[in-house]
């Protein structure tokens, strides 16, 4: 069984949309990850800071999907991250209307040593000295190493970053953040570039647009889901990158055709996140479902043609 080892935030959310809003709620880039990848026949750790306000009730939930949560440290007196923001009426633009790093900031990860000898490593979106120091912490080369990030380590931390992106195998951006690391418009040259900094593989994120997979000169273009109800994005990239993830360390191949197929497990799992608030879908989804939907994906993408 393949084991997967996950960094990033676990938290606590509050959310407004058109559709409602929350008070505080489970959130935070690992948590999405793992219930993701608790989808998948594999061993799954997290790595991640919460403060003694963070409830016993939410680690239960990620140790009863069997997530490994020994690499979660509990600081005693102390606050967990905090995020809160509200969606515009097309839900492609949010605005943050708080952010509280708390004990986040003195966060210093330790990797469990039964996760030293990890087969596929995600870095969810931290700061990168912290992506930095899980690699280093690992006994051997992981067989996979994925990275996500966003703009604004771009904007604060791009020395930092660029150290880590050069050490990954894959990273995963949205259309905005490649544009702004490359300089780049075009999503095929931006993709260019970003090889030309260390990661084989490039995943540019498109949000209901679907999603693009670079390897040197092959591409391919995961479409999105339409659905009826849509709630809440919040969540959902990195519900993206635990399908992806959890795929690819289940079947332990990682060739272009077996990462196409990660994609669109990533996408299958992304559409579920996005129809409640929070991780609320996450927490009340079954294998039948997740199976029904990506059969809705091949009927979607497949097709006969005939080419003279």
């Amino acid at each position: 069984m393949g084991k997967l080892l996950i960094v990033g935030t676990v938290a606590f959310d509050a959310i407004e949309t058109p559709f409602g809003k929350t008070d505080k709620i489970l959130g935070g880039a690992a948590t999405f990850i793992g219930l993701a990848a608790s989808h998948f026949n594999l061993d799954a750790a997290i790595i991640s800071v919460v403060g003694e306000d963070f409830p016993q009730d939410y680690l239960d939930l990620l140790k009863d999907r069997d997530i490994d949560i020994s690499g979660i440290e509990i600081v005693p007196g102390g606050k967990t991250f905090f995020w809160s923001g509200k969606y515009g009426n097309d839900l492609n633009t949010r605005e943050t209307l708080a952010t509280e790093p708390n004990v986040l900031i003195d966060f210093k990860p330790v990797v469990p040593d039964n996760f030293k000898d990890a087969d596929v490593v995600m870095l969810g979106n931290l700061h990168p000295d912290i992506q930095l120091s899980v690699i280093e912490q690992m006994e051997e080369r992981p067989k996979l190493i994925v990275l996500d990030t966003m703009n604004f380590w771009m904007n604060t931390t791009l020395p930092e970053l660029m150290k880590v992106i050069e050490k990954v195998d894959v990273i995963t951006i949205n259309d905005e953040e490649a544009r702004q690391l490359t300089n780049e418009y075009s999503l095929v040259r931006a993709a260019a570039a970003i090889h030309e900094m260390g990661p084989k593989y490039v995943v540019i994120k498109k949000g209901e647009h679907g999603a693009l997979l670079f390897h040197k000169e092959r591409i391919f273009f995961a479409p999105a889901l339409p659905l009826e109800e849509v709630f809440d994005p919040t969540g959902a990239g990195d519900t993206f990158a635990g399908g992806f993830v959890g795929h690819i360390t289940e079947s332990g191949n990682i060739s272009f055709n077996n990462l196409r197929n990660a994609v669109i497990h990533g996408s299958n799992l992304a559409s579920f996140c996005v129809e409640r608030f929070g991780t609320e879908r996450m927490l009340n989804l079954d294998r039948k479902e997740v199976g029904q939907r990506l059969q809705e994906f091949v009927e979607l993408t497949q097709f006969d043609i005939e080419i003279e």
